[in-house]
């Protein structure tokens, strides 16, 4: 079965969307990760919400994005990802759900306890979706053990395997340096510095494992097979190492909006390593490489593409033009009246 050039464009911009959820999402994610570690007192926990209030609802935006995606250019990757990954994404979601809504209801009463029951769904829900989203990418890369009828044979347990884990770990702490570099950016000393201090320990962290995903990864997966075929790729892990080794750079100068534009170019690059090295498979087959699902077998119609290729080309750009608007209304520094009770 022969790919055609729309295949291959919705394969990259399927990578773009991800791309974008992991970049945006991911410090807000951060962020709550870190409200037991940065959020000192009422006061401290009251800054790292309004540092992500404005965004987390746009950010997430991505995801239903990068699903819809999926569903609507991919349907029967889409069919077999969520019944395959059906534990691991439901977990997501209600994941979410609760983030939003412990968001919402924080502040609806002042009682201390009131607020540390929402606090601590608010960091849950911020925990987890970055674990189990590492861990699903992390067993996709790996292959996943579906077979000739898309039928997954394993069940979650088997998702928890050391490689996936390890993608787990990664994620949770990438995004948790990208938090506490937003957090740096958006808030007042003493709170600013102290996430800037944390971030410089947690980019140590995150360093010593994309190291050890990376070297797991070529012995675990088949990731790497494109990049040798192919060494023009080896642009995207070139790219995700020069990007993050400008981070701690920055983050010295106390440049952190530049910090965090290091660690998001970062994570950019590092989808974009995933992804090329996925290509042509959207859901390689752990059991028999014949059963991986492919843009070739598994994409809609050329005419289906045709027309999303057209609706995108008009959206996204629109799209785009509103978040950056949003980022840029809400760049300031949050105030001390920002965070008055």
């Amino acid at each position: 079965m022969e790919m055609n050039i729309f295949q291959v464009i919705w394969f990259v911009l399927w990578g773009v969307l991800w791309a974008v959820y992991f970049t945006l999402d991911g410090f807000d994610l951060g962020a709550g990760s870190l409200l037991y570690i940065l959020g000192k007192d009422e006061k401290d926990r009251r800054a790292i919400y309004q540092a992500t209030g404005p965004f987390w609802d746009g950010n997430e935006v991505w995801l239903i994005t990068a699903g819809g995606a999926t569903f609507a250019a991919f349907p029967k990757a889409y069919a077999v990802m969520f019944s395959a990954l059906y534990s691991a994404l439901l977990l997501l979601l209600f994941s979410l759900i609760i983030r939003g809504v412990a968001i919402e209801y924080r502040n609806k009463h002042e009682s201390p306890s009131w607020r540390s029951i929402w606090d601590f769904l608010f960091f849950l829900g911020s925990l987890l979706p970055a674990l189990l989203l590492g861990v699903a990418f992390a067993n996709i890369f790996k292959g996943v053990a579906i077979d000739q009828n898309g039928i997954f044979q394993e069940t979650l347990f088997h998702l928890l395997n050391p490689y996936g884990l390890l993608g787990g770990l990664l994620f949770v702490f990438c995004f948790a340096t990208h938090g506490a570099i937003w957090v740096a950016f958006k808030t007042m000393d003493p709170l600013s510095e102290r996430a800037g201090n944390l971030a410089k320990k947690l980019w140590v962290v995150t360093l010593i494992l994309v190291v050890l995903f990376w070297a797991y990864s070529f012995a675990a997966t088949r990731i790497w097979d494109n990049y040798l075929k192919a060494p023009i790729l080896f642009v995207f892990p070139a790219l995700a190492v020069v990007a993050y080794l400008s981070v701690p750079a920055f983050l010295n100068k106390k440049a952190y909006f530049k910090a965090w534009v290091g660690s998001a170019l970062t994570i950019v690059a590092f989808t974009a390593w995933g992804v090329a090295g996925l290509f042509p498979n959207i859901l390689p087959s752990s059991i028999d490489p014949a059963y991986s699902l492919t843009i070739m077998n598994s994409s809609s119609s050329e005419l289906t593409l045709k027309i999303m290729t057209a609706v995108a080309v008009i959206f996204v750009p629109i799209v785009l033009a509103y978040t950056i608007w949003a980022y840029k209304t809400f760049s300031h520094k949050i105030s001390e009246k920002d965070i008055a009770y």
